[in-house]
């Protein structure tokens, strides 16, 4: 009887049984969850390399939440005296130029010589889920299972920016944590790169061969950013093609402007698949840091890089600020209705918001 008037009460109220059942289930979830550890836990167990915070102090860098926002905070500026401590290496390359293989094998190598290994991976994100598609741990599953490596994808969610953020900050918790090298791949040749070449110390361009003039997939802006160019793929019948494109390459490289580094670039060929010519890279990064930390190029180029994202991060937040506003929300409203009907352009339009809305 009672389950009964239950079941007419909910479909007088117009809920069913099946939303109730959600909506018990949801309830269930949020008294099962685990309170966020305070500060100081997290950071002791950061400091004794416990994975589990790692991630889940990650998790909190990541949130929305604005009081989730507050204890990241907090546990940054708790960790950031026991940071500064790795190398920093950006890896990119177009799709399908191996860059997991490569991370995989690399890290790997890395990892028997005594190193621990973090890999942030910044992945697009699919436009239905607004997850991960890439699913880095899946393409990584035996450096993903290494003790010594840790690693942790994200998930763009259409706002690099913010991403770019959270890894910048993700990298100070890792170093915290103990890894000594951090390898941030990105999601493919674009704005995403010029992101992470302002968070690293070595920026490693990955090409391969076999799609037509080798040197045409490459902007000039990525050559003029990378330490290295690593032609992957070199196995088999693709040799001969991987060799042309090393000597095209050096030569254009050679047409550039010397870097502020001092550093001239390095070009050669691996096969991540064979493990050929990857572990040499290590021994260019070597060299890159002894090179640049003699002529005191390393340290200057980080203070340039915490310059960088002061101004950067205070640019997001007044824009992130500025359109949640209610008024401005609405003004937007009627301007782009305008510049649909032909009646404003986007220059225009924004200069009518900016002038209403911005008062210095």
């Amino acid at each position: 009887m009672v389950k009964r008037k239950t079941k007419v009460t909910q479909e007088r109220l117009g809920v069913s049984s099946s939303e109730t059942t959600s909506a018990n289930a949801v309830n269930l979830s949020k008294q099962n969850r685990k309170p966020v550890p305070d500060v100081e836990t997290l950071k002791s167990d950061i400091l004794n390399g416990d994975i589990t915070a790692l991630s889940r102090s990650i998790t909190l860098l990541e949130s929305t939440n604005k009081k989730h926002g507050e204890h990241a905070n907090a546990l940054l500026n708790a960790c950031l005296p026991f940071a500064n401590k790795s190398i920093r290496i950006g890896i990119t390359g177009v799709p399908g130029a191996g860059k997991s293989t490569f991370i995989e094998v690399f890290g790997t190598y890395l990892t028997s010589i005594g190193k621990r290994v973090a890999v942030l991976a910044i992945d697009p994100s699919s436009h239905i889920s607004k997850g991960s598609i890439l699913g880095d741990k899946t393409r990584m599953e035996n450096l993903a299972k290494n003790k010594n490596a840790f690693i942790r994808p994200s998930a763009t969610n259409e706002n690099l920016g913010g991403v770019a953020r959270k890894t910048r900050e993700s990298i100070i918790l890792c170093e915290a944590a103990g890894f000594d090298v951090i390898l941030i791949e990105t999601v493919g040749v674009g704005q995403s790169e010029t992101t992470v070449h302002s968070m690293v110390d070595f920026f490693l361009l990955l090409q391969i061969t076999g799609s037509g003039d080798e040197l045409q997939g490459i902007k000039r802006g990525i050559i003029e950013m990378a330490d290295a160019i690593i032609i992957n793929k070199a196995d088999g019948d693709n040799i001969p093609k991987a060799k042309a494109a090393e000597s095209d390459l050096k030569k254009i490289i050679h047409l550039y402007k010397e870097k502020a580094s001092g550093w001239t670039p390095i070009v050669s060929t691996c096969s991540a698949i064979e493990n050929q010519g990857v572990t040499i890279v290590w021994k260019y990064i070597k060299d890159y840091i002894s090179l640049t930390s003699k002529n005191n190029y390393f340290e200057r180029h980080r203070k340039d890089q915490n310059k960088y994202w002061l101004l950067q991060t205070i640019k997001n937040e007044i824009t992130d600020s500025f359109l949640k506003n209610e008024r401005v929300k609405h003004d937007l409203e009627i301007q782009l209705n305008l510049i649909e009907e032909n009646k404003t352009t986007p220059f225009n339009a924004a200069e009518h918001i900016l002038k209403a809305h911005l008062k210095f």
